[in-house]
């Protein structure tokens, strides 16, 4: 799949980032790269690998655990606007 500076710089847009020509047009050519990668991928034949099989786990995941913290306000000492308890972020979606 080609990828133009044009559809990078729409993208840039919509995720409101800017970038230079250059920095776009090198962008470009990453995303071509991945993209080829990932037909490379789509070509493997996987007729033969059960998608459900989870026989196997990974034990080096750590368990979840609830945790409470007790410092709220050292806890969202980042956050540039909260609303009573919760974070308020700008809209992202126009």
């Amino acid at each position: 799949m080609k990828i133009t500076v044009d559809k990078v710089n729409y993208i840039a847009k919509l995720a409101k980032l800017k970038f230079t020509k250059n920095e776009a047009e090198n962008l470009a050519k990453e995303f071509e790269t991945v993209l080829e990668h990932f037909a490379t991928i789509d070509n493997f034949d996987l007729s033969d690998i059960e998608s459900y099989d989870f026989s196997e786990t990974n034990s080096e995941f750590r368990k979840d655990e609830v945790e409470v913290f007790e410092n709220k306000e050292k806890l969202f000492k980042n956050t540039k606007k909260m609303n009573g308890t919760s974070i308020e972020i700008p809209k992202v979606i126009e």
